[in-house]
């Protein structure tokens, strides 16, 4: 079985966003950048469905800038066979399930396992327009991912606890935080990831406009927040509560 992960590059969860002078968007010049970390739980999860027997080829696969390839070298030495990059700037959740939707065409997987959503944007909706595009099952906030006999058995984590599905495959399996911990990628891996091939191609390539559908307006930081008061008295609380918070 083939399994086709895709991995975003986005800025590192440690590092501290912050937006441009002019509003236009966040600041990406001089910052540390990263593996998205819902997709490092994918990537994760195939390598160990594969180290079960159950998967015999992980394919990576990133749509961004020349730079992604050191996300695809990350997943590489995590135990990706080989990646894919399609080279593409800003792309929008449609346009990328439809760049996916055309390398599934083209790879023939049987398992697409991506992240839940991406830290930058947080649209949570490639997986689902993806599974909408090709047809095909969807397994989404997976928590648990059991395969057998063609059928994917997810527990999905919902408002009022979990849920499992059973998917007949091919299937789309989207990762929750819970599903597993990424493991570290050892310096052996690391070097042996600089000989894995990494495929590069274009959007036009694979027959996808990758248009903006979407116009940024503005980018703005949130409101500071305000410092808490003291009371001297559950009444006072109370009061305050009840004529200047109005919560109650």
């Amino acid at each position: 079985m083939k399994i086709l992960v895709p991995v975003k590059r986005v800025v590192d969860y440690n590092v501290k966003v912050r937006v441009k002078a002019d509003g236009t968007g966040v600041e990406t010049a001089n910052v540390k950048m990263s593996m998205n970390p819902f997709d490092e739980i994918a990537i994760e999860e195939a390598v160990r469905l594969k180290e079960k027997g159950v998967a015999t080829e992980i394919v990576a696969v990133s749509v961004g800038p020349t730079a992604a390839q050191e996300q695809i070298r990350t997943a590489l030495a995590m135990g990706a066979d080989r990646g894919i990059l399609v080279e593409a700037e800003g792309t929008e959740p449609l346009a990328v399930a439809k760049i996916l939707k055309a390398l599934v065409e083209k790879e023939g997987p049987q398992l697409v396992i991506l992240g839940k959503q991406a830290i930058d944007d947080d649209m949570n909706a490639t997986g689902q327009m993806l599974a909408a595009l090709l047809g095909w099952g969807q397994g989404t906030f997976a928590s648990k991912v059991e395969i057998a006999d063609g059928t994917a058995r997810v527990t999905r984590e919902v408002d009022g606890g979990l849920e499992t599905v059973a998917l007949t495959m091919p299937a789309i399996v989207t990762a929750d935080l819970r599903l597993n911990e990424p493991r570290y990628a050892s310096l052996p891996n690391i070097m042996k990831a600089r000989k894995k091939p990494i495929e590069t191609m274009k959007p036009g390539d694979l027959g996808v406009d990758v248009t903006p559908r979407l116009t940024v307006l503005k980018v703005e930081e949130p409101p500071k927040r305000q410092a808490g008061k003291k009371v001297g008295s559950v009444a006072e609380l109370v009061d305050k509560l009840r004529n200047e918070a109005k919560v109650i």
